[in-house]
């Protein structure tokens, strides 16, 4: 019984992997004949889980959607990745999605295995409030062990050791005392002390590869800033790791919220609100300025009235030609 419960978790994360299989790709990878997994597939269907079957050449096996969601086989990365997204939208501004999220949360940890839980909640314990945007970026993002080691090390008070990668490519050993995680823009960082610098540093979490906890524990630092995601701003703001955009908008705070929910926004008056977000680039961030639909003024960064100027130059031309018709455009 043992087995075969474990063949058919494994037929479900299969089924989950792919919109479609054939039935014999499915039995060889489970390394049970097509009569086998007939019976394991009608196992999954008691349990509630729509399997479609279909005949022919092309036929073979797809988990349908149902009428409702029944239970899902992560991997132990899926898994973690769920409670990042989860945790980011509870604390999000978005209408609707704050209370769900932490509902959900408080469905899934409990029930996750011991050493996955025990990433998970050292993530959460550890995490700063900072600003999560959207938009285009060019790198390829932290690996998910590269962010529970650090998460772990932050929890436990534990030194770290790992190898990182300059802006200007230049690869160093580093030795620190993690502090905590904040996620900035489309970025994780790490607030850290580094001893051989006699300073606190801030680290990209995608620039770290091969973190190690140390064992040797330290007594704990004062961060000379209100907190860790305000000392990460104030250590990229305007500089080539990213930028914070400050605007005051002649709109109400509600208003602003429903156009643009991933904004921080806060009240300044019944017609007037002062937005904020971090960006990479100020070509974004003067374009989700634009998104708001109400006249504003920059507040910081001073750079950002280029960008300002350019994007309504290319705007002013596009609106010309259009007007002038497809005839006299360039």
């Amino acid at each position: 019984m043992a087995v075969t419960s474990s063949r058919t978790l494994r037929l479900l994360s299969l089924l989950q992997s792919r919109r479609h299989w054939a039935g014999e790709d499915l039995a060889g990878r489970l390394g049970v004949s097509i009569r086998t997994l007939r019976r394991d597939v009608e196992r999954l269907r008691e349990l509630g889980y729509p399997v479609e079957a279909h005949r022919g050449v092309y036929g073979g096996y797809a988990l349908a959607p149902g009428a409702s969601l029944p239970p899902l086989v992560l991997d132990d990365d899926e898994a973690v990745a769920l409670v990042v997204g989860l945790s980011a939208a509870a604390g999000t501004g978005v209408a609707g999605l704050a209370e769900p999220s932490a509902r959900a949360l408080a469905k899934v940890v409990p029930v996750m295995p011991t050493r996955l839980r025990r990433r998970v909640e050292a993530l959460r314990s550890v995490t700063a409030p900072g600003t999560w945007t959207t938009g285009p970026r060019t790198d390829h993002g932290v690996e998910p062990d590269v962010l529970s080691a650090a998460a772990l090390a932050c929890r436990d008070g534990e030194a770290l050791e790992f190898r990182y990668t300059a802006a200007d490519g230049t690869p160093s050993d580093r030795h620190v005392e993690p502090y905590r995680l904040v996620p900035l823009g489309l970025r994780w960082y790490l607030v850290a002390w580094d001893p051989s610098r006699v300073d606190w540093r801030v680290f990209r979490l995608d620039r770290v590869t091969e973190p190690r906890g140390t064992g040797s524990r330290f007594a704990p630092r004062r961060l000379p800033a209100d907190d860790a995601a305000t000392f990460v701003r104030e250590r990229i703001s305007g500089g080539a790791e990213g930028f914070h955009v400050e605007a005051l908008v002649d709109a109400p705070a509600a208003q602003v919220r429903r156009r643009v929910g991933w904004l921080t926004v806060t009240e300044e008056g019944p017609d007037r609100c002062r937005v904020e977000l971090d960006v990479d680039d100020l070509l974004w961030g003067a374009t989700a300025l634009g998104l708001l639909g109400a006249s504003f003024a920059v507040v910081a960064p001073p750079g950002l009235a280029a960008t300002l100027h350019d994007l309504a130059d290319r705007f002013a031309s596009a609106s010309l030609a259009l007007a002038a018709g497809p005839g006299d455009a360039h």
